[in-house]
């Protein structure tokens, strides 16, 4: 399956596209999250705003990790060797670790220094992540 899908001339850069789809969607999201819990937009519910925001950040999520599997999967010992992907891996699981505690903190409900703290680092480490998803082609 590898072989096939790294030979074929249009699944990889079709693989990218979703990926890149996946990340606008997970990225888009958590910003306009973090908007309202900085305090934009203020007559809209928070709660409510989450329950959409989140849902597509979870499509998002899904898209990208999906296409990035079959991505790796064309060329695993490359891009273990590449210091980008490593690093972005890395700040993979910290957007990860980073959502878990926001979520179990409860930091919706709160909106707290720390809760924007939490927020305004996902969206740093995920334009991190963006951006030695890019460097990955270069190193």
């Amino acid at each position: 399956m590898w072989t096939a899908l790294a030979a074929h001339p249009l699944a990889y850069p079709l693989l990218e596209v979703v990926h890149l789809a996946g990340i606008a969607l997970l990225l888009g999201n958590l910003v306009l999250l973090e908007l309202r819990v900085f305090g934009a937009g203020a007559a809209l519910p928070v709660a409510a705003l989450a329950r959409l925001s989140l849902a597509l950040v979870a499509v998002g999520f899904a898209l990208a990790g999906a296409s990035g599997l079959l991505m790796f999967g064309t060329q695993p010992q490359e891009l273990l060797a590449n210091r980008a992907f490593t690093v972005k891996m890395g700040l993979l699981v910290l957007a990860g670790g980073n959502a878990a505690w926001f979520h179990g903190r409860g930091s919706l409900q709160r909106l707290d220094a720390t809760a924007r703290a939490q927020m305004l680092a996902s969206t740093v480490i995920w334009l991190a992540v963006l951006a030695c998803g890019r460097w990955i082609a270069y190193l």
